[in-house]
């Protein structure tokens, strides 16, 4: 393995090509119902003048409509510059260019440069990482109140659907692989440092979002 905790220039190439679909898909269909659960979640845990830190950002609307409700600045952090290129002109747009920041590469290599926020989101990020205890933990290295993901049930279907995607992406000659891991070991990684689940899970077919909260901070 590189230095990345993920096979950076194929998980780069993989993402970029995503960015166009991603805004396009945004502006005819907007918020993923997962987004929207993480949204409400976030809302109910806090969000007025909450710093934000959003992992795997890609381009940004989830952290831009989250500082549009309430919360002071955002750091996105994405594999793919070009997803930045497009977050940044986005945020430009919106009016929100000083109060956000975007850093390409991979967080967790990243993180012991960024400051903590209080708010960290990863949405459909941690499918992405074969060693999904480092970027959990460092991700709690940077949070201070709430971390809120979304990442994929582990169910057969689930399962199949990985297993198929990361078959065609072995034929395209690509290193980058999604991963299904255990929710349990997910929990406890998170627990073990003081965070507490907020109620159930909010589950799609493929998809579980869940919302942590350190009641010490």
């Amino acid at each position: 393995m590189s230095c990345c905790a993920i096979p950076c220039a194929d998980t780069n190439r993989f993402f970029s090509r995503l960015a166009a679909l991603h805004r396009w898909r945004f502006r005819l269909f907007g918020f993923e119902k997962t987004q929207k659960q993480l949204i409400e979640g976030i809302c109910a845990a806090g969000l007025d003048n909450a710093t934000l830190l959003e992992i795997g950002c890609g381009v940004g609307q989830l952290h831009q409509h989250l500082l549009q409700q309430g919360a002071s600045t955002a750091v996105g952090v994405d594999i793919s510059p070009r997803m930045l290129d497009e977050a940044r002109r986005l945020a430009q747009q919106a009016g929100l260019s000083d109060c956000t920041r975007y850093f390409p590469g991979d967080f967790v290599e990243l993180a012991d440069v960024l400051d903590e926020a209080d708010i960290a989101i990863l949405d459909k990020v941690v499918c992405c990482y074969p060693e999904p205890e480092r970027l959990i933990e460092a991700t709690l290295d940077c949070t201070r109140r709430v971390i809120a993901l979304t990442y994929p049930r582990d169910r057969r279907m689930t399962r199949i659907g990985v297993s198929v995607i990361a078959s065609f992406m072995k034929l395209l000659g690509s290193d980058f692989r999604p991963y299904v891991h255990d929710p349990a070991d997910i929990r406890r990684w998170i627990t073990r440092r003081g965070f507490v689940l907020q109620g159930e899970p909010a589950l799609t077919a493929s998809w579980q979002t869940e919302i942590y909260c350190c009641p010490d901070r």
